[in-house]
Protein backbone atom coordinates (compact mmCIF):
# COMPACT_ATOMS: atom_id res chain seq x y z
CA UNK A 1 0.00 0.00 0.00
CA UNK A 2 1.18 3.69 -0.80
CA UNK A 3 0.28 6.62 0.90
CA UNK A 4 1.71 8.98 -1.75
CA UNK A 5 1.81 6.61 -4.42
CA UNK A 6 2.74 9.82 -6.93
CA UNK A 7 5.79 10.74 -4.96
CA UNK A 8 7.00 6.99 -3.92
CA UNK A 9 6.89 5.81 -7.16
CA UNK A 10 8.05 8.85 -8.89
CA UNK A 11 10.80 7.85 -11.84
CA UNK A 12 14.53 8.36 -11.17
CA UNK A 13 14.73 11.49 -13.62
CA UNK A 14 11.63 13.43 -12.00
CA UNK A 15 12.51 13.00 -8.57
CA UNK A 16 16.40 14.78 -9.49
CA UNK A 17 14.46 17.09 -11.13
CA UNK A 18 12.81 17.85 -8.14
CA UNK A 19 15.79 17.17 -5.34
CA UNK A 20 17.49 19.77 -7.57
CA UNK A 21 14.52 22.57 -7.42
CA UNK A 22 14.46 21.72 -3.62
CA UNK A 23 18.03 21.51 -3.04
CA UNK A 24 18.74 24.99 -4.86
CA UNK A 25 15.75 26.77 -2.58
CA UNK A 26 16.82 25.32 0.71
CA UNK A 27 20.31 26.11 0.26
CA UNK A 28 19.12 29.94 -0.85
CA UNK A 29 16.99 29.91 2.58
CA UNK A 30 20.09 28.92 4.43
CA UNK A 31 22.68 31.17 3.34
CA UNK A 32 20.37 34.04 3.67
CA UNK A 33 19.49 33.41 7.02
CA UNK A 34 22.24 31.36 9.32
CA UNK A 35 25.20 33.13 9.60
CA UNK A 36 27.03 29.39 9.74
CA UNK A 37 26.36 28.57 6.47
CA UNK A 38 27.07 31.43 5.16
CA UNK A 39 30.80 31.41 6.30
CA UNK A 40 31.21 27.56 5.52
CA UNK A 41 30.12 28.12 2.50
CA UNK A 42 32.01 31.42 1.85
CA UNK A 43 35.04 29.72 2.70
CA UNK A 44 34.27 27.29 0.20
CA UNK A 45 33.73 29.66 -2.41
CA UNK A 46 30.24 28.57 -3.29
CA UNK A 47 27.19 30.86 -3.57
CA UNK A 48 23.66 29.92 -3.85
CA UNK A 49 23.60 30.37 -7.49
CA UNK A 50 26.15 27.83 -8.27
CA UNK A 51 24.15 25.11 -7.24
CA UNK A 52 21.49 24.38 -10.27
CA UNK A 53 21.35 20.85 -9.83
CA UNK A 54 21.00 17.67 -7.31
CA UNK A 55 24.86 16.75 -8.72
CA UNK A 56 25.61 20.27 -7.25
CA UNK A 57 25.97 19.05 -3.60
CA UNK A 58 29.42 17.80 -3.75
CA UNK A 59 30.59 21.82 -4.08
CA UNK A 60 28.83 22.26 -0.06
CA UNK A 61 30.34 21.75 2.94
CA UNK A 62 29.65 18.56 5.22
CA UNK A 63 27.97 19.63 8.54
CA UNK A 64 28.74 17.30 11.98
CA UNK A 65 27.07 17.21 15.51
CA UNK A 66 29.52 19.02 17.29
CA UNK A 67 28.80 22.18 14.76
CA UNK A 68 25.04 22.00 16.27
CA UNK A 69 26.52 22.18 19.82
CA UNK A 70 28.33 24.85 18.86
CA UNK A 71 25.76 26.97 17.88
CA UNK A 72 23.80 25.96 20.58
CA UNK A 73 20.62 26.53 20.89
CA UNK A 74 18.98 28.62 17.96
CA UNK A 75 22.33 29.77 15.84
CA UNK A 76 21.68 26.94 13.07
CA UNK A 77 17.88 27.89 12.99
CA UNK A 78 16.99 29.31 9.55
CA UNK A 79 13.24 30.54 10.44
CA UNK A 80 11.99 33.33 12.88
CA UNK A 81 11.27 32.38 15.84
CA UNK A 82 7.31 33.56 15.50
CA UNK A 83 7.44 30.79 12.80
CA UNK A 84 8.72 27.97 15.29
CA UNK A 85 6.01 25.86 16.96
CA UNK A 86 8.10 23.00 18.39
CA UNK A 87 11.42 22.28 19.85
CA UNK A 88 13.11 18.82 19.97
CA UNK A 89 16.17 17.48 21.72
CA UNK A 90 18.93 14.89 21.65
CA UNK A 91 19.64 13.73 25.12
CA UNK A 92 22.95 15.44 25.61
CA UNK A 93 24.70 12.91 27.65
CA UNK A 94 27.63 13.81 25.63
CA UNK A 95 27.80 17.30 25.67
CA UNK A 96 24.94 20.07 24.80
CA UNK A 97 22.01 18.52 23.51
CA UNK A 98 21.05 19.12 20.11
CA UNK A 99 17.58 21.16 20.13
CA UNK A 100 15.25 21.17 16.52
CA UNK A 101 13.02 24.09 15.70
CA UNK A 102 10.48 22.62 13.43
CA UNK A 103 7.40 24.76 11.55
CA UNK A 104 4.25 23.78 11.10
CA UNK A 105 5.22 22.80 7.08
CA UNK A 106 8.22 21.10 9.07
CA UNK A 107 5.59 19.11 11.35
CA UNK A 108 3.38 18.05 8.25
CA UNK A 109 6.40 16.78 6.66
CA UNK A 110 7.95 14.74 9.09
CA UNK A 111 4.09 13.19 9.47
CA UNK A 112 3.85 12.64 5.65
CA UNK A 113 6.89 10.68 6.27
CA UNK A 114 5.68 8.52 9.05
CA UNK A 115 2.50 7.91 7.45
CA UNK A 116 4.24 6.85 4.57
CA UNK A 117 6.15 4.16 6.35
CA UNK A 118 3.10 3.18 8.36
CA UNK A 119 1.13 2.37 5.35
CA UNK A 120 3.61 0.61 3.85
CA UNK A 121 3.76 -1.56 6.85
CA UNK A 122 -0.41 -2.47 6.35
CA UNK A 123 -1.34 0.25 9.04
CA UNK A 124 -4.75 1.65 8.37
CA UNK A 125 -7.83 4.05 10.17
CA UNK A 126 -8.99 0.45 11.24
CA UNK A 127 -5.47 -0.30 13.77
CA UNK A 128 -4.90 0.31 17.32
CA UNK A 129 -1.21 1.83 16.83
CA UNK A 130 0.22 1.69 21.23
CA UNK A 131 3.31 4.15 20.91
CA UNK A 132 5.69 3.23 23.83
CA UNK A 133 8.78 5.63 22.68
CA UNK A 134 9.53 8.52 24.83
CA UNK A 135 7.15 11.10 24.68
CA UNK A 136 9.02 14.73 25.20
CA UNK A 137 12.03 15.99 23.88
CA UNK A 138 13.24 12.64 22.29
CA UNK A 139 11.17 12.68 18.89
CA UNK A 140 10.00 8.99 18.90
CA UNK A 141 6.97 9.22 20.96
CA UNK A 142 5.24 12.78 19.12
CA UNK A 143 7.07 11.40 15.82
CA UNK A 144 4.93 8.17 15.37
CA UNK A 145 2.02 9.80 17.13
CA UNK A 146 0.96 12.26 14.49
CA UNK A 147 1.99 9.66 11.66
CA UNK A 148 -0.55 7.49 12.86
CA UNK A 149 -3.07 10.49 13.36
CA UNK A 150 -2.28 11.25 10.40
CA UNK A 151 -3.77 8.36 8.85
CA UNK A 152 -6.59 7.82 10.82
CA UNK A 153 -5.71 5.37 13.10
CA UNK A 154 -6.68 5.30 16.91
CA UNK A 155 -3.49 6.38 18.94
CA UNK A 156 -2.48 5.15 22.66
CA UNK A 157 0.08 6.90 23.69
CA UNK A 158 1.62 5.01 26.81
CA UNK A 159 4.88 6.63 26.17
CA UNK A 160 7.53 4.14 27.61
CA UNK A 161 7.84 2.34 31.16
CA UNK A 162 5.04 0.92 32.90
CA UNK A 163 5.31 -2.08 31.58
CA UNK A 164 2.63 -4.09 33.41
CA UNK A 165 0.23 -1.08 32.57
CA UNK A 166 1.07 -1.22 28.71
CA UNK A 167 0.79 -5.25 28.74
CA UNK A 168 -3.25 -4.54 30.32
CA UNK A 169 -3.70 -1.67 27.96
CA UNK A 170 -2.48 -3.83 25.00
CA UNK A 171 -4.67 -6.85 26.16
CA UNK A 172 -7.91 -4.51 27.17
CA UNK A 173 -8.20 -2.26 24.43
CA UNK A 174 -6.66 -5.02 21.35
CA UNK A 175 -3.72 -3.37 20.53
CA UNK A 176 -2.66 -3.88 16.50
CA UNK A 177 0.41 -2.34 16.14
CA UNK A 178 3.24 -1.18 18.31
CA UNK A 179 5.68 1.54 17.91
CA UNK A 180 8.91 1.70 20.28
CA UNK A 181 12.55 0.78 20.18
CA UNK A 182 13.94 -2.85 20.07
CA UNK A 183 15.21 -3.55 23.00
CA UNK A 184 12.20 -2.33 24.46
CA UNK A 185 9.54 -4.53 22.34
CA UNK A 186 11.87 -7.58 24.10
CA UNK A 187 11.32 -6.63 27.87
CA UNK A 188 7.80 -6.23 26.70
CA UNK A 189 7.79 -9.75 24.70
CA UNK A 190 9.55 -11.57 27.91
CA UNK A 191 7.31 -9.32 30.49
CA UNK A 192 4.38 -11.11 28.33
CA UNK A 193 6.27 -14.35 28.40
CA UNK A 194 6.04 -14.40 32.09
CA UNK A 195 2.83 -13.09 33.05
CA UNK A 196 0.84 -16.16 34.53
CA UNK A 197 -2.79 -13.91 33.18
CA UNK A 198 -1.56 -13.08 29.52
CA UNK A 199 -1.65 -15.80 27.17
CA UNK A 200 0.49 -14.08 23.87
CA UNK A 201 -2.26 -16.10 21.65
CA UNK A 202 -5.54 -15.25 22.76
CA UNK A 203 -5.08 -12.05 24.71
CA UNK A 204 -2.72 -10.01 22.48
CA UNK A 205 -3.67 -8.97 18.97
CA UNK A 206 -0.57 -7.44 17.34
CA UNK A 207 -0.14 -7.86 13.98
CA UNK A 208 2.97 -5.98 13.20
CA UNK A 209 6.11 -3.51 15.12
CA UNK A 210 7.78 -0.39 14.30
CA UNK A 211 11.15 -0.24 16.06
CA UNK A 212 13.92 1.89 15.76
CA UNK A 213 15.91 4.91 17.86
CA UNK A 214 18.69 2.42 17.82
CA UNK A 215 20.63 -0.20 15.46
CA UNK A 216 19.24 -3.75 15.46
CA UNK A 217 19.64 -6.67 13.57
CA UNK A 218 18.25 -9.18 11.78
CA UNK A 219 18.91 -12.27 14.38
CA UNK A 220 16.84 -9.55 16.65
CA UNK A 221 14.21 -9.23 14.58
CA UNK A 222 13.54 -13.41 14.27
CA UNK A 223 13.66 -12.90 18.11
CA UNK A 224 10.69 -10.31 18.73
CA UNK A 225 9.04 -11.93 15.58
CA UNK A 226 8.76 -14.89 17.19
CA UNK A 227 8.20 -13.95 20.89
CA UNK A 228 5.68 -11.65 20.08
CA UNK A 229 4.03 -13.37 16.96
CA UNK A 230 4.26 -10.55 14.28
CA UNK A 231 6.13 -8.57 11.80
CA UNK A 232 8.52 -6.76 12.89
CA UNK A 233 9.39 -3.70 10.64
CA UNK A 234 12.42 -0.99 11.03
CA UNK A 235 11.97 2.66 11.16
CA UNK A 236 14.57 5.56 10.41
CA UNK A 237 15.56 8.64 11.76
CA UNK A 238 17.62 11.66 13.57
CA UNK A 239 16.51 14.35 15.44
CA UNK A 240 19.17 16.57 13.60
CA UNK A 241 17.30 15.58 10.31
CA UNK A 242 14.00 14.62 11.04
CA UNK A 243 13.09 11.87 13.66
CA UNK A 244 11.54 8.53 12.68
CA UNK A 245 10.15 8.51 9.14
CA UNK A 246 13.31 9.55 7.26
CA UNK A 247 12.86 5.98 6.05
CA UNK A 248 10.91 2.87 6.40
CA UNK A 249 11.19 -0.50 5.34
CA UNK A 250 8.33 -2.04 2.49
CA UNK A 251 6.22 -5.09 3.48
CA UNK A 252 9.05 -7.28 1.27
CA UNK A 253 11.59 -5.92 4.21
CA UNK A 254 14.69 -5.88 1.47
CA UNK A 255 16.37 -2.37 2.87
CA UNK A 256 14.56 0.72 4.05
CA UNK A 257 12.95 3.09 1.80
CA UNK A 258 14.40 6.80 2.22
CA UNK A 259 12.19 9.69 1.33
CA UNK A 260 14.46 10.76 -1.34
CA UNK A 261 11.72 14.27 -1.80
CA UNK A 262 12.71 15.23 1.77
CA UNK A 263 15.95 13.85 2.43
CA UNK A 264 18.87 13.62 -0.05
CA UNK A 265 21.08 10.61 1.29
CA UNK A 266 24.63 10.19 0.37
CA UNK A 267 27.20 7.40 1.36
CA UNK A 268 30.86 8.68 1.67
CA UNK A 269 34.22 6.99 2.92
CA UNK A 270 34.66 8.74 6.38
CA UNK A 271 38.10 9.10 6.35
CA UNK A 272 38.65 10.66 3.13
CA UNK A 273 35.52 12.26 2.48
CA UNK A 274 34.72 11.21 -1.09
CA UNK A 275 31.48 9.27 -2.33
CA UNK A 276 31.91 5.42 -3.04
CA UNK A 277 30.44 3.31 -5.32
CA UNK A 278 26.73 2.00 -5.47
CA UNK A 279 26.22 0.04 -3.01
CA UNK A 280 29.57 0.16 -1.16
CA UNK A 281 29.27 0.80 2.59
CA UNK A 282 30.26 3.71 4.13
CA UNK A 283 29.15 6.68 6.22
CA UNK A 284 25.22 7.98 5.44
CA UNK A 285 25.13 11.86 4.64
CA UNK A 286 21.63 13.88 4.57
CA UNK A 287 20.47 17.19 3.35
CA UNK A 288 17.18 18.24 4.42
CA UNK A 289 15.10 19.50 1.36
CA UNK A 290 12.30 21.18 2.82
CA UNK A 291 13.29 21.67 6.30
CA UNK A 292 12.36 25.29 7.00
CA UNK A 293 12.97 25.69 11.20
CA UNK A 294 16.56 23.97 11.11
CA UNK A 295 17.74 22.96 7.62
CA UNK A 296 20.99 20.62 7.85
CA UNK A 297 23.42 20.06 4.38
CA UNK A 298 25.67 17.30 4.00
CA UNK A 299 25.19 16.23 7.88
CA UNK A 300 27.76 13.25 8.73
CA UNK A 301 25.19 11.25 10.83
CA UNK A 302 27.96 8.77 11.72
CA UNK A 303 25.64 5.89 10.83
CA UNK A 304 27.71 3.37 8.44
CA UNK A 305 25.32 1.68 5.78
CA UNK A 306 25.14 1.29 1.96
CA UNK A 307 22.21 2.44 -0.57
CA UNK A 308 20.77 0.61 -3.33
CA UNK A 309 18.61 2.50 -5.91
CA UNK A 310 17.50 -0.44 -7.74
CA UNK A 311 13.53 -0.28 -8.07
CA UNK A 312 11.84 -2.09 -5.44
CA UNK A 313 9.40 -5.31 -6.03
CA UNK A 314 6.80 -2.71 -3.87
CA UNK A 315 6.66 -0.60 -6.90
CA UNK A 316 8.80 2.14 -5.03
CA UNK A 317 11.70 3.56 -6.62
CA UNK A 318 13.10 5.70 -3.81
CA UNK A 319 16.22 4.04 -2.50
CA UNK A 320 16.88 1.50 0.10
CA UNK A 321 19.33 1.42 2.95
CA UNK A 322 20.33 -1.49 3.90
CA UNK A 323 20.48 -2.31 8.10
CA UNK A 324 23.17 0.27 9.79
CA UNK A 325 25.99 -1.56 11.10
CA UNK A 326 26.44 0.68 13.95
CA UNK A 327 28.00 4.40 14.26
CA UNK A 328 31.42 5.13 13.30
CA UNK A 329 31.57 7.01 16.72
CA UNK A 330 29.95 3.74 18.29
CA UNK A 331 32.70 1.75 17.00
CA UNK A 332 34.75 0.03 19.76
CA UNK A 333 38.86 -0.14 18.98
CA UNK A 334 39.82 -2.93 21.04
CA UNK A 335 43.63 -4.52 20.91
CA UNK A 336 43.40 -2.63 17.44
CA UNK A 337 39.96 -4.61 16.70
CA UNK A 338 37.35 -2.62 15.40
CA UNK A 339 34.01 -3.96 17.19
CA UNK A 340 30.27 -3.02 16.62
CA UNK A 341 28.10 -4.07 19.61
CA UNK A 342 25.64 -5.23 17.08
CA UNK A 343 27.86 -7.74 15.94
CA UNK A 344 27.91 -9.27 19.45
CA UNK A 345 24.17 -9.28 19.67
CA UNK A 346 23.58 -10.82 16.38
CA UNK A 347 25.95 -13.44 17.32
CA UNK A 348 24.38 -14.11 20.79
CA UNK A 349 21.10 -14.40 19.42
CA UNK A 350 21.91 -17.04 17.08
CA UNK A 351 22.24 -19.61 20.49
CA UNK A 352 19.24 -20.10 21.61
CA UNK A 353 20.22 -20.98 24.78
CA UNK A 354 20.44 -16.43 25.82
CA UNK A 355 18.38 -14.45 26.62
CA UNK A 356 19.48 -11.88 23.60
CA UNK A 357 20.29 -9.35 26.97
CA UNK A 358 24.18 -8.37 27.20
CA UNK A 359 26.74 -5.70 28.17
CA UNK A 360 29.92 -4.95 27.16
CA UNK A 361 32.78 -3.94 29.51
CA UNK A 362 35.82 -3.14 28.24
CA UNK A 363 38.99 -1.78 30.10
CA UNK A 364 42.67 -1.69 30.18
CA UNK A 365 44.73 -3.20 32.38
CA UNK A 366 48.56 -3.11 32.54
CA UNK A 367 48.35 -0.96 28.86
CA UNK A 368 46.31 -4.08 27.78
CA UNK A 369 42.87 -3.85 26.57
CA UNK A 370 40.36 -5.98 28.53
CA UNK A 371 37.09 -7.21 26.86
CA UNK A 372 33.95 -9.02 28.76
CA UNK A 373 30.91 -10.02 27.59
CA UNK A 374 28.02 -10.83 30.50
CA UNK A 375 25.15 -12.84 28.83
CA UNK A 376 21.85 -14.07 29.82
CA UNK A 377 21.00 -18.02 29.93
CA UNK A 378 16.81 -18.68 29.76
CA UNK A 379 15.35 -19.17 33.21
CA UNK A 380 15.21 -23.38 31.58
CA UNK A 381 18.87 -23.41 31.02
CA UNK A 382 20.38 -21.80 34.09
CA UNK A 383 21.00 -24.30 36.48
CA UNK A 384 24.17 -26.50 38.96
CA UNK A 385 25.03 -28.15 35.11
CA UNK A 386 28.34 -26.69 35.49
CA UNK A 387 29.21 -28.60 32.37
CA UNK A 388 26.30 -27.58 29.61
CA UNK A 389 27.09 -24.00 31.09
CA UNK A 390 31.04 -24.12 30.31
CA UNK A 391 29.69 -25.82 26.70
CA UNK A 392 27.40 -22.87 25.90
CA UNK A 393 30.64 -20.77 27.45
CA UNK A 394 32.81 -22.13 24.73
CA UNK A 395 30.23 -22.11 22.06
CA UNK A 396 29.92 -18.44 22.37
CA UNK A 397 33.29 -17.44 22.73
CA UNK A 398 34.02 -19.41 19.24
CA UNK A 399 31.45 -17.84 17.27
CA UNK A 400 32.51 -14.59 18.50
CA UNK A 401 36.17 -15.05 18.22
CA UNK A 402 35.24 -15.98 14.06
CA UNK A 403 33.18 -12.91 13.65
CA UNK A 404 35.35 -10.69 15.50
CA UNK A 405 38.85 -11.76 15.28
CA UNK A 406 39.34 -11.23 19.14
CA UNK A 407 38.69 -13.64 21.87
CA UNK A 408 36.26 -11.95 24.73
CA UNK A 409 36.01 -13.00 28.22
CA UNK A 410 32.74 -14.24 28.66
CA UNK A 411 30.63 -14.10 31.60
CA UNK A 412 27.09 -16.07 31.99
CA UNK A 413 25.07 -14.49 34.58
CA UNK A 414 21.60 -15.02 36.26
CA UNK A 415 18.12 -14.59 34.57
CA UNK A 416 17.20 -11.22 34.32
CA UNK A 417 20.35 -9.66 36.02
CA UNK A 418 21.00 -7.74 33.38
CA UNK A 419 19.36 -3.93 33.50
CA UNK A 420 16.66 -4.01 30.91
CA UNK A 421 16.16 -0.45 29.13
CA UNK A 422 12.54 1.39 28.99
CA UNK A 423 13.99 3.56 26.33
CA UNK A 424 17.28 3.19 23.94
CA UNK A 425 19.68 0.39 24.94
CA UNK A 426 23.08 0.44 26.85
CA UNK A 427 24.78 -2.23 25.89
CA UNK A 428 27.94 -0.79 26.49
CA UNK A 429 30.36 0.54 29.50
CA UNK A 430 33.74 1.69 28.01
CA UNK A 431 36.09 2.27 31.05
CA UNK A 432 38.79 3.40 29.06
CA UNK A 433 37.16 6.72 28.53
CA UNK A 434 36.89 7.55 31.91
CA UNK A 435 40.39 6.66 32.82
CA UNK A 436 42.81 7.96 29.38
Amino acid sequence: MYYNEKIETMDRESLRKLQGERLANIVKHTYENVEFYRKRMDEAGVKPSDIRSIDDISKLPFMQKQDLRDYYPFGTFAAPMKDIVRFHASSGTTGKPIVAGYTQKDLDNWSEGVARCLTAYGATKEDIIQVSYGYGLFTGGLGAHDGATRIGAAVLPTSSGNTSKQIMLMKDLGTTVLCCTPSYALFLAESIENDPETNLKEDIKLRFGVFGAEPWTENMRKELEAKLNIKAYDIYGLTEVSGPGVGGECEYQDGTHLWEDLFYPEIIDPVTLQPVEPGQQGELVFTTLTKEGMPVIRYRTRDLTHLNYEKCRCGRTMVRMGRIMGRSDDMLIIRGVNVFPSQIESVILEIPEFTGQYFVTVDRVNNIDTFQVDVELRPEYYGDDMGRMLRLKDRLVGRLVSVLGIRPEIRIVEPNSITRSQGKAKHVLDKRLLNP
